[in-house]
């Protein structure tokens, strides 16, 4: 498995990852009339992410099976902290689950982010990805609904953890 930036061009594949792995990996977390109405929002790629060079994908023989990232600026605003890197807009293929695709990701968002002298992650957390981001090092700090455009709120954990970078 390869860990690379994502490029403009990926749109269509992560949007189809996002439309096979949000709708399955969410089901038992929320309710139908949520996800009907988040999922048209959740499954869209972020164009800014594809080009800001801290978006990633994993990929096997031309085959997209994750993508993640972290930004410096925390989403949907402007707003920097020193020191804090954000992780943004996970997502595995349902198929590649529990096969350390996730986490591979996470260790490229790490390392970028420590470099760039970021000390703390700190993510929106789906409910049914609450698991995922434990095994990382993030630690609940409280239940919010996510800052978006929606018509409904949809329920999400704000996490935070040290940057620890594996050698």
């Amino acid at each position: 498995m390869k860990v690379r930036r994502t490029y403009p061009e990926d749109k269509a594949l992560i949007d189809q990852l996002l439309a096979r792995a949000y709708p399955t990996l969410m089901a038992d977390a929320y309710r139908e009339e949520v996800l009907s109405k988040a999922l048209p929002f959740l499954t869209k790629s972020n164009m800014e992410l594809l080009t800001s060079g801290t978006y990633y994908v994993a990929e096997e023989s031309g085959r997209i099976l994750g993508c993640g990232g972290w930004t410096p600026q925390r989403s949907g605003t402007s707003e920097i902290t020193p020191g804090i890197a954000y992780l943004r807009h996970f997502a595995t293929d349902p198929a590649f689950v529990r096969q350390g695709v996730g986490r591979t990701i996470f260790r490229e968002c790490a390392q970028a982010a420590a470099q760039a002298g970021a000390k703390m992650f700190q993510a929106y957390s789906s409910l049914n990805a609450e698991p995922f981001y434990e095994s990382l090092g993030l630690t609940r700090i409280k239940l919010i609904d996510l800052p978006k455009p929606l018509t409904v709120p949809i329920p999400a954990i704000l996490m935070e953890g040290p940057i620890k970078v594996e050698s």
